[in-house]
Parts: C-alpha cells; sequence; structure tokens
C-alpha cells in the first residue's frame, strides 16, 4: 500500500553537462568581408567601422559552439557609434577647455593638465571593463544572456595601480598584475544567473614569471642592439668633429629610414622572445576559470601563437590593415580550437539575465582597445 504521506514528486538534482567547444570558424569565408569593411571605412572616413565591427562579430560568434549550439551576438553599430560619441564628449570637452583657457590668458588653467593625464590610465581600466561588460551582455547562448558585474570604477583603479607598480619594478610586477586585472573580470562572469569562478590558486599553478623572464632579457638585449645599430649609422652619415654634419635633413632621413627598417626587421624576434609569456599567461587565465564543476585549459604553446601573430602581422602590414576581420577570425579559430574543458556544468538551471548597457565601448574605442 502506497503512503499517501510519502512525497511523490521529489526534486531532482539536475545532472550537469560536459563542455565541448568547437568551431565552424573558415578565415577565409571573411575576405570578402574584410574587403567591404576595408572600402566603406576609406569612404565614410572610418565611421563605417561601428557596423563593420558588429558584422564580423556576428559572424565570428556563430562560428563558435557549444556542445553543438552556436553563440550568438546581439550588438549593433550604432550601439557601439552613441558610444563612441559619449566617449568623446567625456575626453574631449575637459582637454579642449583646459587648452583654450589657457590659449585666452588663464594659464593657471595648467595646472589640470597633469590630473588629466593621471587620469587616463584610470579612464582606459575603466574602458577596457565597460568593453568586456558590453560584449557580454550582447553575448547569448540557448536564448541566455551573459552578463559582467562588478565595478567599472574600481577595475579602473586596479588597473592603474598595476600600471603605476609595474613602472616602479621596471615591468616584473606585470604577470602578478596581468593576473589580478583577469581575476577582476572572470570572477564576475555570469551566464543568465550561473556564475564563472576565477581561482587565484588554480591560475598560479601555471609559472609565467620564467618565460617573462625571457622576455624581459631579451628585450634589453634587443634594446642595447638597437642603441649600438644606431650609434653605427651616425657614424657612416655624419662626421663627429663636425657637430653639424649630424643634423641635415638627408642624413636625418637616411638614419630614421635605416632604423624603422632595422626595427621591423627585429620585429619577428620581439614577439618570438615575449611568445613564451604570452602563451603562459593565456594558459594561466584559463586554468583560474570554472563554472560550477568544469575547469578550463587553453592548449597554447609558444611557437604556434609566435607564428600566428607574426603571420597576422604580416597581413596586416602589407594590406594596410584591410584584412583586420580575417586576422580575427583566423584568431578566434584558433583559440577556440585549443579550448578544452574538464569536468561538468549545470547550465541548464541557468535564468534570464537582464540586457546590460545600452551602448558600449565608447572608451575602448577612443583608447584603440578592442578584444574583437
Amino acid at each position: 500500500m502506497t503512503d499517501i504521506f510519502a512525497e511523490t514528486t521529489p526534486e531532482v538534482e539536475a545532472e550537469g553537462e560536459a563542455l565541448t567547444f568547437t568551431t565552424t570558424l573558415r578565415p577565409s569565408g571573411f575576405l570578402g568581408l574584410s574587403l567591404k569593411n576595408g572600402l566603406l571605412n576609406l569612404i565614410t572616413l572610418t565611421l563605417y567601422r561601428f557596423w563593420g565591427k558588429t558584422e564580423v562579430r556576428h559572424r565570428v560568434w556563430k562560428g563558435v559552439r557549444l556542445n553543438g549550439e552556436a553563440f550568438e551576438y546581439t550588438g549593433r553599430g550604432v550601439e557601439l557609434f552613441i558610444g563612441f560619441l559619449l566617449a568623446s564628449v567625456v575626453l574631449g570637452v575637459p582637454f579642449l577647455v583646459v587648452v583654450f583657457a589657457v590659449q585666452f590668458g588663464a594659464e593657471w588653467m595648467i595646472l589640470f593638465l597633469l590630473p588629466m593625464y593621471i587620469a587616463l590610465p584610470w579612464l582606459w581600466g575603466f574602458g577596457v571593463f565597460t568593453a568586456f561588460r558590453y560584449m557580454a551582455s550582447r553575448t547569448t547562448w540557448r536564448g541566455i544572456r551573459f552578463s559582467l558585474k562588478g565595478s567599472a570604477v574600481n577595475y579602473g583603479w586596479l588597473f592603474l595601480g598595476v600600471g603605476i607598480l609595474d613602472g616602479i619594478t621596471m615591468g616584473w610586477f606585470r604577470p602578478a598584475g596581468e593576473r589580478m586585472l583577469a581575476e577582476k573580470i572572470w570572477d564576475e562572469v555570469r551566464f543568465g544567473d550561473r556564475r564563472l569562478r576565477f581561482r587565484m590558486a588554480r591560475s598560479q599553478r601555471e609559472g609565467i614569471y620564467g618565460p617573462f623572464a625571457i622576455g624581459w632579457v631579451g628585450t634589453g638585449v634587443g634594446f642595447l642592439l638597437v642603441t649600438f645599430i644606431f650609434i653605427a649609422i651616425l657614424a657612416a652619415t655624419g662626421d663627429f668633429s663636425d657637430p653639424n654634419s649630424l643634423s641635415t635633413p638627408e642624413s636625418d632621413f637616411a638614419a630614421m629610414a635605416i632604423i624603422y627598417g632595422v626595427m621591423l626587421l627585429l620585429s619577428p624576434f620581439a614577439l618570438l622572445i615575449w611568445a613564451p609569456y604570452h602563451a603562459a599567461l593565456l594558459r594561466s587565465i584559463a586554468a583560474g576559470v570554472s563554472v560550477d564543476g568544469a575547469s578550463f585549459r587553453l592548449e597554447v604553446r609558444a611557437l604556434s601563437l609566435w607564428w600566428l601573430m607574426i603571420s597576422n602581422l604580416f597581413m596586416l602590414l602589407i594590406t594596410f590593415g584591410f584584412l583586420m576581420p580575417w586576422v580575427q577570425a583566423r584568431t578566434a579559430r584558433y583559440l577556440i580550437t585549443r579550448l578544452k574543458s574538464e569536468g561538468t556544468a549545470r547550465l541548464n538551471l541557468a535564468q534570464q539575465a537582464e540586457r546590460g548597457p545600452g551602448t558600449g565601448e565608447g572608451l575602448a574605442d577612443a583608447f584603440g582597445f578592442s578584444a574583437i
């Protein structure tokens, strides 16, 4: 006989699912879009870039799959354009007020220039955070939006502090600072109401100071080499006994042309010595991210990352930036094919998140920052 007081519909805990990332991205499919965006940017004096960037994101997001289901980007070009206009007012008006005030005799206004320049790194950090917040709010999977909580103001202060300590330590605080900045972003990401976490202890298992030392020492050696070449060029193009011969239009042009040529030739080696650090940093950040019981790893190695960077740079240089969408699709494919997950996550329990800000990325665009 069935006990009528027994609970007949027990609440069953939802099972988690393993997370598998795949991609259908074909960079060759972005060649036509690259030409279209490049030409329209020329015709509109770069104003089309907001709509061009939006179309690139639509295609890239659609080409990324999680458990066979595509992501979707729901942002609009007009939102980026309005954000840019607002940022131009925020950055441009105070600077113009000070400049015009000084020109009309209010020399004391120049005292505001130093605080304004100090505020720029804070604004940069603020802009980076709001750019990520906008992109998260315009990204959906299974119809559920992502979001980024936290404070852009606090991230700006952290960004400023990392920059100061980076300068004081001659760059040696940068690896720790990069992890702190990553934690501030990824620990506040939500899929609907499901929270992602950033575990610093897991991130620190991936050593990054050894690769950083390679880049730091290599940069110092490279700087000495470039200095030696510069002195040799001066010696070859001028007479040290006659100071006037060291600064003529012809010699200045020749010296600058040679120096820029040498820097261009050395750029592959500069990217090569820093590739181990950038690869280790990407692995470290991915290792720190988790959701429920699922953790992540990014199987990125120095040489493959170096080849990606140098070939992307080469294609951008010879096409004057026209192939940027192709480069972005190629980079996204490279990362997604190397992104792995272990464990399970209860993403099916996620509830819808709010839409997020109405505009975005204005400050990031003004500073020239864009994740994609």
